[in-house]
């Protein structure tokens, strides 16, 4: 069986975040493709959003997660794709909500408004989590066809 692959990428300002959380996704035997940025050069949030939007349009990758500073923009950018629902997270408890009532499938964090641990905890609260289904069910397919 194949392992689930997680697009992952960010900008200068969440480049470390995103590195630092690819052990944690590996370690949830996740299969990472990392799409960059790789260092502090000032870069476009929107290309790395756009990129990990366009990985989940192609099934290249079944989920994604996606830092800047703030996390807003590349969530943005991200969900300018079919099929992507980002969720800007700040917790564990919205990362969790977030599967179980929206089954977001891309994780966006804010590098500049959460520290790591916190980021590490809505990382495992999100990829451990299932969609609830039910009701909600109904609710995404209007995001879907609206």
């Amino acid at each position: 069986m194949s392992r689930e692959i997680v697009a992952v990428a960010a900008d200068h300002a969440g480049y470390e975040m995103k590195d630092a959380l690819k052990a944690d996704l590996e370690g949830l035997g996740l299969e990472v493709l990392d799409l960059g940025t790789n260092g502090a050069d000032s870069v476009d949030y929107p290309d790395f959003g756009h990129a990990v939007g366009q990985a989940i349009a192609e099934n290249r990758a079944t989920r994604g997660l996606v830092v800047c500073g703030s996390g807003i923009g590349i969530s943005i950018a991200a969900n300018r794709h079919p099929g992507v629902r980002a969720a800007l997270c700040h917790d564990g408890l919205t990362a969790k909500l977030s599967r179980l009532h929206n089954n977001a499938n891309v994780l966006a964090l804010g590098a500049r408004i959460i520290g790591i641990e916190t980021a590490r905890d809505a990382v495992a609260a999100f990829f451990t989590t299932d969609f609830e289904g039910g009701r909600h069910q109904r609710r995404v397919e209007k995001i879907e066809t609206n």
